[in-house]
């Protein structure tokens, strides 16, 4: 599993463990300018204007250290850090990076979209505020205005479509959220969602649904809205997008939201990747090992290493439980119960269950591996 590294990591070690990602990086100070440069075509690190201390600071801990961590592409960090200073209604700094996303390749169309996407979480007033400052950064750049339409709805439609796209992303939606309100009007609250979140914004055109919920997401950190983070991890699963990405969309947030609301995201993000996946899913075997007797010492101080270490470190794997037979115990048999087929896989390729395989290869004489049904499916093992 891969490993985040420099200080973002040595910051929020305690919340990134079980997802972390390892890259090798390259000299901050000239990744700084290079990154700098690409997206404003100036120059970094000038020493010049009021307060060089802080800008040095700031431009080296952005532009080269948090710009290092993840696989997001240019065109990913420059939405999601204007949908991010959009939401905080920062607009100098909005004003920026709209001229640096249109440098790296983000379309008039898709910046339009990105601004928009944030009426449902911030409210109409401070939406238009923001695209007042996008169109200012497009006037600027001789984009005439205003832009081909987006919308893909009419009247009769927007409530079918947005019901089909709430049913796939959030199945449920907010009904028992919303029931039994002061006369019923959970019910309009459900329809508005239904109807104007998803039909009327979550389907245009421009952006596709996978980066609508990625910067969902950052606008969800940016205001520290706890309970909805945890509804729209699942919605950015549903939409392709995978927890490592998700990770990477807060710590592009961070330099703008600061660490307080990056590190409540970051443990939310956490506390849902390491939820088991439905019992339904669930992997359950009976591995039955044969060990040679003169060995068997040697067996048990790998196999003990291999299970603590992934039950440890690896959500995925629920039970790792290794008995021997008291008159004979050489014969091991270990209940594996793995969330899914996927965490199963992933398991396999861990390097402590390589090593466990590799260094146990002489050792074992028989091996059978019996796939188990669970009569009593999400059964908890105390």
């Amino acid at each position: 599993m891969k490993k985040a590294v420099g200080i973002i990591a040595f910051v929020l070690a305690g919340y990134l463990y079980a997802m972390a990602q390892t890259t090798d990086k390259m000299d901050r100070t000239e990744v700084c300018k290079q990154n700098y440069h690409t997206l404003f075509g100036g120059e970094a690190l000038t020493g010049q204007g009021t307060d060089p201390e802080m800008m040095d600071i700031l431009q080296k801990f952005i532009f080269g250290e948090v710009f290092q961590t993840g696989n997001l592409t240019m065109k990913q960090r420059e939405m999601i850090t204007c949908i991010t200073l959009a939401t905080m209604q920062t607009f100098p700094q909005l004003k920026a990076h709209v001229g640096a996303a249109l440098n790296v390749g983000v379309t008039p169309e898709e910046l339009r979209e990105v601004i928009y996407l944030t009426a449902p979480f911030i409210g109409f007033p401070k939406m238009l505020n923001a695209v007042a400052t996008v169109n200012e950064v497009f006037k600027e750049h001789g984009i005439s205005l205003p832009l081909e339409k987006q919308g893909t709805v009419t009247e009769e439609t927007r409530h079918e479509t947005g019901k089909a796209i709430q049913d796939k992303q959030y199945p449920g939606g907010v009904s028992s959220v919303m029931s039994d309100m002061p006369g019923d009007m959970g019910k309009d609250v459900e329809r508005f969602l239904t109807d104007y979140f998803f039909g009327e914004i979550y389907s245009r055109g421009a952006l596709d649904l996978k980066t609508r919920e990625l910067l969902g997401y950052c606008v969800l950190a940016t205001l520290e809205a706890g309970s909805q983070l945890h509804s729209h991890y699942h919605g950015n699963i549903n939409a392709g997008n995978t927890p490592e990405t998700l990770t990477a969309a807060v710590i592009q947030c961070l330099p703008y939201i600061g660490f307080p609301a990056a590190i409540k995201a970051l443990r939310i993000i956490k506390q849902e990747y390491a939820k088991p996946a439905p019992a339904g899913n669930n992997i359950v075997r009976l591995s039955k090992i044969t060990v040679a007797p003169a060995q068997l010492d040697a067996y048990n101080a790998l196999l003990k290493e291999e299970i603590e270490v992934s039950m440890r470190t690896e959500p995925g794997v629920l039970t790792l439980y290794a008995t021997a037979e008291k008159d004979v115990p050489h014969k091991i048999t270990i209940l594996e119960i793995y969330a899914d087929s996927a965490a199963y896989k992933s398991h396999l390729k861990t390097p402590h269950f390589k090593k466990y395989k590799q260094g146990t290869l002489a050792m074992v004489k028989e091996l059978e591996l019996v796939d188990m049904k669970p009569l009593i499916p999400g059964l908890k093992i105390k």
